[in-house]
């Protein structure tokens, strides 16, 4: 697929980084720092929402950049890919700490533990049973001549674990892996051993549906 759009990767997650390169994609990366602020229940309604914020906040960053430096900018279309992902398990409710507990309203969506008794919480409630995982991805296409555009989609992954003790959840959590990821795990590392199976999409629940993102990519360009 030969894109001829700048692309700037709204994150600066490490593994949606090593997935925009398995494509083949060149990037600039340029993080979302958007307070993010939801106002759906839905999961796949939420993950969205929170992806379209942040590739909306880092397109205005750039028009703005653009227009306060005109002399050091030249003009060319730009594609601005922004994702959020969450878990969801609708019996598992927000902890007092836990980004999901700025809404009531939202039980079951996991985002990262805000500690590691937040972590506890989640990966405790997760143990030995199926959860989804959502994650949602926004393009907002910028051109030379000042046009916008924007499309959004979502894919869920359902996740299976086994039953995990609590030496094993403090064990993993005392390696720092779990606290920068939505549900407090990540499926590449080395939690992968309490993963008893998967439906959908692997790269989806680290950060990026690859597949899912290219198809929709070479039927917009």
């Amino acid at each position: 697929m030969n894109i001829s759009y700048k692309i700037v990767l709204a994150s600066g997650s490490p593994r949606r980084k090593e997935i925009l390169e398995k494509l083949g994609l060149e990037f600039d990366i340029w993080p979302s720092k958007k307070e993010e602020a939801p106002v759906n229940t839905d999961p796949a309604k939420v993950c969205e929402e929170l992806a379209s914020q942040k590739a909306l906040d880092v397109a205005s960053q750039i028009r703005q950049y653009e227009a306060d430096h005109p002399d050091l900018t030249s003009p060319q279309d730009i594609l601005v890919i922004g994702a959020d992902t969450i878990v969801y398990d609708p019996a598992v409710l927000p902890g007092p700490s836990s980004e999901a507990a700025e809404s009531a309203s939202r039980p079951g969506i996991l985002g990262k533990p805000a500690d590691e008794e937040d972590a506890f919480r989640m990966l405790r409630s997760l143990s030995g049973k199926s959860h989804r995982v959502y994650t949602g991805v926004c393009f907002v296409f910028l051109s030379e001549d000042g046009r916008a555009g924007e499309y959004t989609f979502h894919e869920m992954t359902e996740v299976s674990f086994y039953p995990v003790s609590d030496e094993e959840i403090r064990e993993y959590i005392a390696s720092g892996e779990p606290m920068d990821k939505a549900g407090a795990y990540g499926i590449q590392g080395s939690f992968l051993k309490h993963i008893e199976k998967i439906s959908g999409d692997y790269y989806n629940v680290m950060g990026l549906p690859a597949a899912r993102m290219y198809q929709e990519l070479k039927s917009l360009l």
